[in-house]
C-alpha cells in the first residue's frame, strides 16, 4: 500500500524539538514507529497522529502520466479509434463520452448512440454504452429506454484528458 505524504509547517522549531525531546525522555526505550509518530504529532501541538492526519489539507492528485498517455493515444482529432485494454484506460477515455452527453436530461438508447457514433470510429457503439453504465458514469431504467448522466466532477486525469481531446461539435 502507498503511503500518505504528510506535511506539517511547525511555526517555532526551538519549542517543537523541546517538546519532542522531553516526551524522548520520559519514555523507558526508545520509542516504537507508531509511537514516534505520536510524539512527533503532539510536539507540532496535535492531539495525536490520527489528528495530524485528519488536519492536513488534501492534495490534489496529478495526473496519472501513464495511463493518462495511453488514454491520448486512443484518440485522433476527437475521435476514439480504438478500445484500449487496460480497465484504466477505458475508464478515463469514458469521461470524453460523459462531457459530449447532455447534463440533467433524460435520453432516449438512439440520442445516447447518436453521440457515441460521432465520438468513435471502431463500429462499437454498444460497447461504449454499457462500459458508461459499468464505469457509474451513466444510469439507465430497468427497462433500457431511458438514459441519463450521472452527474459528478471528473477526476483530474480525466479533466487533463479532456482538455487534451478536442471532439468535433
Amino acid at each position: 500500500m502507498p503511503r500518505q505524504t504528510q506535511q506539517i509547517a511547525i511555526s517555532d522549531l526551538s519549542a517543537f524539538t523541546k517538546a519532542l525531546r522531553s516526551a524522548l525522555q520520559q519514555q523507558d526505550s526508545f520509542p516504537g514507529h507508531a509511537k514516534l509518530l505520536s510524539l512527533v504529532a503532539k510536539a507540532a501541538g496535535y492531539d495525536n497522529y490520527q489528528h495530524l492526519k485528519s488536519d492536513a489539507p488534501t492534495l490534489a492528485k496529478e495526473p496519472t502520466t501513464r495511463t493518462l498517455e495511453k488514454a491520448q493515444r486512443v484518440f485522433d482529432d476527437g475521435t476514439m479509434t480504438r478500445w484500449p485494454q487496460q480497465t484504466s484506460v477505458q475508464g478515463l477515455c469514458l469521461w470524453v463520452f460523459w462531457a459530449a452527453l447532455p447534463a440533467k436530461q433524460d435520453l432516449s438508447e438512439t440520442q445516447v448512440n447518436d453521440v457515441l457514433k460521432t465520438g468513435h470510429s471502431f463500429g462499437d457503439h454498444a460497447l461504449l454504452r454499457r462500459s458508461l453504465i459499468d464505469h457509474r458514469l451513466v444510469t439507465r431504467t430497468t427497462d433500457g429506454k431511458t438514459y441519463r448522466r450521472i452527474e459528478q466532477a471528473p477526476p483530474a486525469d480525466a479533466l487533463a484528458l479532456l482538455a487534451q481531446v478536442q471532439r468535433p461539435s
